[in-house]
């Protein structure tokens, strides 16, 4: 079984939305969210549960939601950890520095992944044994290898979603149009490199 969480700031829209996703489509694993700061069992924004409905995610499970604080607890036993800005990332290496080959963004693992072959992910996942999250993490440092080695973005904004709190619904639906395909890319690299 594996494990992930993902990290924004205040655990209310794009970090539930993302393990929402990341829950629903990848069964047997164990995914959670936190934020770094805000107010402790909060409930979704009414838009991003709307969204999570939209995509997919049973309304009751986005009813259950309530936020949390993030605390270097919560970065011990995940096998990846995907957080929704670069600031976040900076934050979690900061708690914890073993963890940041294991780090990403959402955008950037998705660019990241998009460069690296699947055989490489896949030897990488082979060497580490049949434990699907030993697994995962070795494929995770085969991505974060890759940091120095691919050119970053034009616009380092584009490895962050933006956040959509207390905006208008087109920056709820803009966000969850730069979320969706790197939760899709999170998913394809789980499902890759999982034991046969």
């Amino acid at each position: 079984m594996v494990e992930l969480i993902t990290v924004c700031t205040g655990n209310i829209c794009r970090s539930p939305l993302a393990a929402q996703l990341l829950q629903t489509r990848l069964a047997g694993a164990t995914v959670t969210s936190a934020g770094t700061r805000g107010l402790p069992a909060a409930e979704m924004t009414r838009e991003a549960a709307y969204l999570a409905q939209h995509l997919g995610v049973p309304a009751e499970v986005s009813a259950a939601h309530r936020s949390r604080f993030l605390h270097e607890s919560h970065l011990a036993s995940p096998d990846l950890i995907i957080t929704m800005t670069r600031e976040h990332r900076r934050e979690i290496a900061e708690l914890a520095p073993s963890r940041l080959r294991h780090t990403f963004t959402a955008r950037e693992f998705a660019r990241l992944s998009a460069v690296t072959s699947d055989d490489d992910l896949l030897a990488a996942a082979g060497a580490a044994g049949a434990d699907a999250g030993q697994r995962l993490r070795a494929a995770a440092e085969v991505l974060s290898a890759r940091r120095g080695l691919t050119p970053p973005p034009p616009d380092p904004n584009d490895d962050d979603v933006v956040d959509p709190y207390r905006q208008e619904w087109s920056v709820y639906q803009r966000s969850a149009a730069q979320l969706v395909p790197a939760i899709d890319a999170v998913v394809r690299v789980v499902r890759l490199v999982g034991p046969s």
